[in-house]
């Protein structure tokens, strides 16, 4: 049996298939699909008072997208680990405890800070110094990450 009959058929999809791929120039508007619309500002890591303890991150973050994100994972360069963590009163005393997820609904934002949610910072790495800046990066659930610039300030510092 000869293929030449199916040559021109072949041809013509390869065709359509090709004109499906054409750039128009209009997709850098739009945002990219996978693109994870959370927004974090005021980024600091308040480096720890006493070495070989934990340093804390608190930020900003605002869901700019018109769907909920729940932030599920923090890592920062240079730290061995880090945890996402909250602060309740239980008893008159104020603890601390990791948390499994910080929910983010979309249009609103949420506020890392003293006495709520923060990112504790384990085994942070020397090179660190106060003035510097490293990267953070949050991790939603489904697996889609974002990374953003974060402030180094010393254990004194304004938090």
């Amino acid at each position: 049996m000869k293929f030449t009959h199916f040559a021109p058929l072949a041809l013509g999809f390869a065709t359509v298939a090709l004109a499906g791929c054409s750039d128009t120039g209009d997709e850098a508007a739009a945002p990219v699909a996978d693109e994870v619309m959370l927004e974090v500002s005021n980024a600091r890591l308040m480096l720890p008072a006493v070495s070989d303890r934990p340093g804390a991150i608190y930020f900003d973050v605002e869901n700019t997208g018109d769907r909920n994100y729940a932030i599920r994972r923090a890592d920062v360069e240079g730290a061995g680990s880090a945890e996402l963590h909250g602060s309740m009163e239980m008893n008159g005393q104020m603890m601390m405890d990791s948390v499994g997820q910080v929910l983010v609904n979309a249009g609103e934002s949420e506020n890392f800070a003293p006495g709520g949610f923060h990112v504790m910072v384990f085994d942070v790495d020397p090179a660190l110094e106060a003035g510097g800046t490293t990267d953070m990066t949050l991790t939603v659930v489904g697996g889609k990450q974002k990374t953003f610039p974060v402030e180094i300030r010393a254990a004194g510092d304004e938090r």
